[in-house]
């Protein structure tokens, strides 16, 4: 039978160190001594040349380097040095930004990952300097790269130069506080004379600046907009770049970040609002914006500014079509829309309201919403007047709107002023039939309320 071992001590061979053993010994000891801080960061490390380090740099991914970068302090230190040096920084911006050859959808995505994790890279690496001192360093590495520039590029439309240069942006910033990104913003500001450029574009005729409008949209888009995945970020963005000018040119400036563009040369469409009416794409980006705006619920930003702004922008730059002002309050949200309709109420703009209601019907017998929406908005706005004789008077003045917009209708179409698609005929087939839908749909109401 085996003897039991007697695990109370520990048992020394009686095999002696090989001379690989005492030298590791000796190397472990010595390092305990003076030289035991710099071991402690580098590790063995320590034991190579600087530039053997970075000749092993260059086999790492940027995730890899990424991760290696949080080790210690002076393997970050090392890191930042072998980024800084021409090598480094050549063969961690890929500028491939204009090849065709992969599926565009594919390629995208690569290099916007790609950059997202440059972006952790510089994150890590920098974690240490003060946010003026990371700005400046980052801009140093980044400014070889033209394509990151305000007017680097020459054809900005086809480039993922900006959004590459957004993506890495919203990586380095992620979890920064609110007065860190105001330098940020600034920073920006200053790198690209920015808020100069936005005041040329708003105070000058619309169009007649339109490669600098251009310019304009993509920076703010593809920079500091488009990448944020919560919408409270996004909102802080925007408030940055519309905050600081008057109402007037915070809509000019919303037309030329989110209005409709030409799909030709991507340039900003002015008189798409004015000569016809338009369809649900080339106003989301719009609805999309002034909802962020309303539903952040940020400080800076009081239903009143946001009601305040909706109203300018049908103005930009001149009077919209009523169909397009329904259409952009109805994809703007049922908060939005109410308020809007509720301020006109209460500043005794009722008859606008009421042609307003018109239109509202006609967007939903053409997009074929439910019309009983419709109803049910102006039964809510119904509310709003404070004695039944206001009430009665604007109810009035919606079944007076419908009579008064098909006959302006019908004028149109009786003139024989036809456009190539009978688009006025078409216009006053779906408002008749708006008209219909919306009675009956008053009349299910009425009825519903008589038998409960």
């Amino acid at each position: 039978m085996a003897s039991r071992i007697n695990t109370g001590f520990t048992l020394i061979p009686n095999q002696k160190y090989r001379r690989s053993n005492r030298r590791s010994s000796s190397y472990f000891s010595n390092t305990l001594g003076s030289d035991s801080q710099p071991l402690s960061t580098l590790g063995n490390f320590k034991a190579l040349p600087l530039e053997i380090f970075q000749i092993i740099l260059r086999y790492l991914s940027v995730k890899d380097i990424s991760m290696l970068s949080m080790v210690s302090k002076t393997v970050s230190q090392h890191i930042i040095n072998y980024i800084s040096t021409s090598s480094g920084s050549k063969r961690l911006l890929l500028q491939d930004f204009h090849n065709l050859e992969l599926p565009s959808k594919r390629q995208d995505s690569i290099i916007l990952d790609y950059y997202r994790s440059l972006g952790l890279l510089f994150k890590r690496c920098t974690l240490l300097l003060p946010t003026k001192e990371r700005l400046k360093y980052i801009h140093k590495i980044l400014a070889e790269v033209s394509c990151f520039k305000f007017n680097g590029c020459a054809a900005p439309i086809q480039c993922l130069g900006l959004p590459c240069y957004g993506m890495f942006l919203q990586t380095l910033t992620a979890g920064w506080d609110e007065l860190e990104c105001h330098r940020v913003y600034n920073f920006l500001c200053e790198l690209t004379n920015l808020s100069r450029k936005m005041q040329t574009a708003v105070c000058s005729k619309p169009g007649s600046a339109r490669k600098l409008e251009l310019r304009i949209r993509l920076f703010c888009r593809n920079v500091l907009l488009d990448h944020w995945t919560h919408q409270s970020d996004s909102a802080f963005w925007l408030t940055r770049i519309l905050k600081p000018w008057p109402m007037v040119n915070q809509a000019r400036l919303l037309y030329i970040i989110f209005g409709p563009v030409s799909p030709q040369d991507g340039q900003v469409v002015w008189q798409k609002m004015i000569e016809g009416p338009t369809d649900e794409s080339s106003l989301k980006d719009l609805a999309d914006a002034i909802k962020l705006l309303y539903d952040t619920g940020t400080k800076e930003w009081t239903a009143d500014d946001v009601i305040s702004l909706v109203d300018e922008l049908s103005v930009v730059p001149r009077e919209w079509l009523l169909e397009n002002n329904a259409r952009l309050l109805i994809l703007s949200g049922n908060n939005i829309c109410f308020t809007f309709m509720a301020s006109k109420a209460v500043n005794g703009r009722a008859i606008e309201l009421a042609k307003l209601i018109v239109f509202l019907a006609l967007v939903c017998e053409k997009e074929l919403y439910c019309m009983d929406w419709a109803v049910k908005m102006m039964q809510k706005v119904c509310k709003v007047f404070s004695t039944p004789v206001e009430r009665n008077n604007f109810l009035q003045s919606v079944a007076n709107a419908f009579a008064c917009v098909i006959m302006e209708m019908l004028q149109s179409v009786m003139s024989g002023d036809r456009d190539e698609d009978d688009r006025s005929f078409l216009n006053l087939f779906h408002l008749v039939h708006a008209q219909a839908n919306f009675h009956k749909e008053v009349l299910y109401l009425t009825m519903n309320t008589l038998s409960t």
